[in-house]
């Protein structure tokens, strides 16, 4: 915790006064363009990768990048996700997978989830199981293959989203697919003809 602290002094010492006016605008004004769904990995940093500034970007960050299924009871995603399109009417919406994806690892390798029940039940319960889908097998390509399902499969779950489906009904809304490739800093849009519509 100090270094985080360390942090927060080197921003107000070092950052925060080139971009008072920035901050001034932003304390009343909450207009972001984009909603950006992304892993929950440390390694992913949506800002840094997009290089967006403070205000840009509306930031939902999951486990495997997951998008559960619209369903009646509440959820915290769900909720963020109306909240971006229907409140703040982004205009946008990217899903990002990541290479080396725990929890999509877990998925390609059939990893033993008993000692994190929470995780299994994400994985199980957010329909992340595009590895049906997907080649079987483990190591690097089965873990990049699923990681590229899985934009798919979120992409399609979020259009189910009602507040998604009328915002894209009446074309004030596109969805993307990426996948970020931690290594060399890529990012790789799907293909336009990706079945999600990416």
């Amino acid at each position: 915790m100090p270094d985080l602290m360390d942090g927060v002094a080197n921003f107000r010492r070092d950052v925060f006064p080139g971009k008072a006016g920035l901050f001034a605008r932003l304390a009343t004004h909450h207009r972001p363009a984009t909603l950006f769904i992304g892993c929950s990995d440390a390694r992913v940093v949506p800002e840094l990768i997009t290089q967006s500034e403070p205000g840009e970007l509306f930031v939902i960050r999951t486990a495997g990048n997951l998008v559960p299924a619209h369903g009646p009871a509440p959820d915290g995603v769900a909720a963020s996700i109306e909240y971006a399109v229907a409140v703040l009417g982004v205009t946008g919406i990217v899903v990002c997978g990541h290479s080396g994806c725990g929890a999509m690892t877990a998925l390609a390798e059939g990893h033993d989830l008993s000692a994190a029940p929470q995780v299994a039940a994400w994985l199980r319960g957010a329909h992340a199981a595009p590895s049906r889908t997907a080649p079987a097998g483990s190591g690097p390509a089965a873990v990049a293959a699923l990681v590229r399902a899985n934009v798919s499969a979120q992409l399609r779950n979020l259009a189910g989203h009602p507040s998604v489906a009328r915002a894209l009904a009446a074309r004030q809304l596109t969805l993307h697919g990426w996948v970020f490739d931690i290594a060399t800093g890529t990012v790789e849009r799907l293909e336009a003809s990706d079945p999600a519509g990416a």
